[in-house]
């Protein structure tokens, strides 16, 4: 059959997650590894195409798209990724290319979501936007003109590690005061402990053992008073970021991404509130606040099989 299938490749630290895409962003066949499972990357790679040559979709493959942590589209490495046990430097677009005789490409999980929501998600109708996404970490994908900005080195579009507080808090990065370390699931997590409000000993997040940030929003749905403060805060933080950001690229929309963005309606709108309230007058009411539509799919997977097609396209 005919070469028609991308396949998208999510390498996380804890599993990787890989599919067989279509050109609607139709997922067709996905599977799974525990990522640490495989003491060396290649070991990974020949698990890969052991699985897709026993499901018989090899020769339906044109391209592979592969998403991990600091990976670099130019050079087709991961270079020193902290959560990954594969350390230093690692070739990985070559070794799928060697390994499945395909054209692959390599790039992070933010850039990833950008290319999905382009393609797939929210951003169609858009060629200026940027993908802010909220899990452990915060990320985004910047894209201009309809072409997504690596810089000149790759790593272009590190937002989550933009200090927003002057010798805030202690960020992975070892800097202090990221974006990461406020508005991220993480970020919620430690303003419980962090942040000073006199609802905070009448709170029902102080009695929970390791509450997280889906509680957090969930007991402000439920009228917690410090929960909701906590909500506030973090819609305040990441909505004053946006305004001032807007002024790199003057964006159509922010997509935000990630369990934060998705619990919650108010949270979107919050985050609107106050990226108005604090951005240059000529940026005032231009720009959208739109939540991921791919969040309940496997976007990541999505993400990287768009940028194959994306760069077919080109």
């Amino acid at each position: 059959m005919e070469s028609q299938y991308a396949l998208g490749i999510d390498i996380g630290g804890t599993s990787t997650e890989y599919g067989i895409v279509n050109k609607l962003g139709e997922v067709i066949y996905e599977f799974d590894f525990p990522t640490k499972s495989f003491n060396e990357p290649q070991e990974l790679v020949d698990a890969i195409y052991k699985d897709l040559e026993d499901k018989g979709y090899l020769n339906q493959i044109f391209g592979i798209g592969v998403g991990a942590p600091n990976g670099n589209y130019f050079t087709g490495n991961i270079e020193y990724a902290p959560n990954l046990t594969w350390k230093g430097i690692v070739p990985l677009a070559k070794m799928f290319e060697h390994t499945f005789g395909k054209p692959a490409l390599l790039t992070n999980d933010a850039n990833a979501a950008a290319m999905g929501e382009m393609l797939f998600g929210n951003a169609k109708d858009v060629k200026d936007f940027v993908t802010i996404t909220l899990g452990t970490g915060v990320g985004s994908g910047v894209i201009v003109n309809g072409n997504l900005v690596y810089g000149h080195d790759g790593f272009a579009g590190e937002y989550g590690h933009i200090r927003i507080i002057p010798e805030g808090r202690l960020c992975g990065c070892t800097r202090r005061g990221c974006l990461e370390t406020y508005c991220s699931s993480t970020g919620v997590v430690r303003s419980i402990e962090e942040l000073d409000s006199e609802n905070k000993a009448f709170s029902s997040l102080m009695s929970m053992e390791n509450p997280s940030a889906k509680n957090v929003f969930d007991e402000a749905d439920l009228g917690d008073l410090f929960a909701k403060e906590i909500v506030d805060y973090t819609a305040r933080l990441l909505g004053s970021a946006l305004a001032d950001y807007a002024c790199f690229s003057s964006p159509k929309a922010y997509v935000l991404f990630g369990g934060i963005a998705q619990h919650s309606g108010d949270f979107a709108k919050k985050v609107k509130l106050f990226m108005e309230e604090n951005i240059l007058v000529i940026y005032k009411n231009k720009i959208d606040i739109r939540v991921s539509s791919l969040h309940d799919r496997n976007a990541a997977v999505l993400g990287t099989a768009a940028h194959v097609f994306w760069d077919l396209k080109k």
